[in-house]
């Protein structure tokens, strides 16, 4: 089996709906440890994979030298993203998040640190972190200054990762070729803004789509990387009864999870990170699973709405 591509809005290129998130390879104190020996297989276990999308930022660590010493040599066969915004250099001494800058300097700064990590001659998208307002955007020029690196071929497409409350903002805009955004069955805050932006136009790649699957399946319903609350998600989990449809569906919970995130049918594809490679097989053979069968699916909308209520 393969896994499904769909179009990434009007940037002509077509992705396959699972894309791997290269965060997890940003190393130790706020990684798992990875040697570069294992990081390589892992990023060629991606490609080998059938994954055509890598998605990494400057500030992931490690994640860009990585991904250029390892398989710069494959790099027409993926579609590589990074970000903008990003700090060239962190403290130490302090946890995430870092004040972002998003001057004409800096943006060109991490765009020319990315090409020269990443071993390339342009990213296929480069994406604004940390969703600014969008007075800070046009007070900083950000949309122009990417705009003259696309013309200059550093860049092919510019995007946006983008949250509440400022995401109708960006997608007002109509500039971003493709957005990124939070979403799974159990944080649908921006399931109606995935839509919205793919009505413009855009591609989208959601992120957090697979990530409290796993924590469901094990209990462990730890606050993850999207910002829900622990609570929270365990008790949408269980006011909605959607544990009882899995019952004679035969799936897992993370198997629900992501296929549920792959159903939206807004998404083009959705970013999920690990450096385990056992996780990685799995989440390559759920993804080509594909989305969930439409019944299943639209009673677990039905009742994920009832537990939003």
């Amino acid at each position: 089996m393969a896994i499904m591509k769909r179009a990434l809005g009007r940037t002509g290129a077509d992705v396959t709906i699972l894309g791997y998130g290269a965060m997890e390879l940003r190393g130790q104190p706020r990684g798992p440890r990875i040697d570069d020996v294992d990081a390589g297989r892992l990023l060629n276990a991606v490609l080998d994979g059938g994954i055509n999308l890598i998605d990494t930022s400057p500030d992931y660590g490690r994640s860009e030298e990585l991904i250029g010493r390892h398989i710069g040599h494959r790099r027409e066969e993926f579609f590589l993203a990074s970000k903008c915004g990003c700090p060239l250099e962190f403290p130490t001494d302090a946890p995430p998040p870092y004040p972002h800058d998003y001057s004409p300097a800096n943006v060109r700064a991490d765009v020319e640190q990315s090409l020269r990590r990443l071993r390339t001659d342009r990213l296929d998208l480069v994406q604004v972190h940390m969703s600014p307002s969008v007075a800070e955007l046009t007070d900083n020029r950000t949309v122009e200054t990417l705009t003259e690196l696309r013309d200059e071929g550093k860049v092919r497409f510019i995007g946006m990762s983008g949250i509440l409350p400022n995401l109708p903002g960006h997608i007002a805009m109509d500039v971003f070729d493709v957005f990124q955004i939070p979403y799974s069955a159990l944080q649908r805050e921006h399931e109606d803004l995935i839509t919205e932006a793919v009505s413009t136009g855009a591609g989208t790649l959601i992120r957090g789509g697979a990530a409290r699957g796993a924590a469901a399946d094990d209990k462990n319903w730890s606050t993850g990387p999207i910002g829900l609350a622990a609570q929270e998600s365990q008790r949408r989990w269980q006011v909605s009864g959607v544990e009882d449809l899995l019952a004679d569906s035969g799936m897992s919970r993370m198997e629900f999870v992501l296929r549920f995130t792959l159903s939206h049918p807004g998404l083009s594809s959705t970013i999920v990170g690990t450096a385990n490679p056992a996780h990685l097989e799995g989440n390559i053979a759920v993804a080509e699973r594909g989305p969930l069968p439409g019944g299943l699916y639209e009673e677990a909308r039905k009742r994920l709405r009832r537990a939003d209520a």
